[in-house]
């Protein structure tokens, strides 16, 4: 492949895993370079009443809020995301679910295609365009008012990791009590004798001082005394 660059890669439209939702339903694609703020402006501007949402997640046009006024509210929202997005589309699910309460959850993960296109570097080296595809991981995750079918694999029931946030936030917020009360300027490691240094001449005349009696000379004030070897 040294002969060939990567000229675009596209991904195959997949079809959505929920049937019988309503036509007017969001479908939110979340991207690798997505905002989640623009995400979750219009998710919940379609799920709750009023310009509240597009207050809270950031400004909006007046033009724009009078729309999502006269809009009727959806029922459910989708995100759909592949590749490096999948983790941002997970994080913009789990805070509608904490803006709007009660909404039940249903996830599908599978493979989306991406069909990658390569061509020649050099075009009159008569070398021809290479087309391949490869699977990407993809999520789709619906946000419902109305109870879905229970037994679906991939449903989590309004509230069922409350519990957990509320540990999480606990936990932050003892560990900002702790790092409080220890901000203050404690002191610092107590300075010991460090190493001990000396002369070549020392050395060389074999009148190396023992490390004990240079220790208790220092304390004492005293020069420290040599024992030749």
């Amino acid at each position: 492949m040294e002969n060939y660059r990567k000229c675009r890669t596209e991904e195959r439209p997949s079809v959505c895993p929920f049937p019988g939702l309503p036509p007017d339903t969001p479908e939110v694609r979340v991207k690798d370079g997505s905002k989640i703020r623009n995400l979750l402006r219009f998710a919940l501007s379609r799920m709750e009443p009023g310009p509240s949402a597009a207050q809270d997640e950031g400004r909006a046009s007046p033009e724009g809020q009078q729309e999502t006024q006269g809009r009727p509210l959806c029922g459910q929202v989708v995100f759909t995301a592949t590749g490096n997005g999948v983790s941002k589309a997970i994080t913009c699910a789990e805070i509608v679910k904490r803006r709007v309460k009660g909404l039940h959850q249903l996830t599908r993960l599978l493979y989306a295609t991406a069909v990658e296109v390569w061509e020649p570097l050099e075009p009159a080296a008569g070398l021809d365009s290479l087309t391949g595809s490869r699977n990407v991981p993809a999520i789709w995750i619906l946000l419902s008012r109305e109870p879905p079918d229970c037994s679906q694999p991939g449903y989590q029931a309004p509230g069922r990791y409350d519990a957990l946030w509320a540990e999480a936030a606990s936990r932050e917020q003892r560990a900002g009590h702790k790092r409080k009360r220890g901000g203050g300027g404690g002191g610092g490691r107590g300075r010991g004798l460090g190493r001990q240094t000396f002369s070549v001449k020392d050395r060389a005349a074999g009148q190396t001082a023992r490390p004990h009696e240079h220790a208790g000379s220092l304390r004492t004030g005293q020069m420290p005394t040599s024992h030749p070897h």
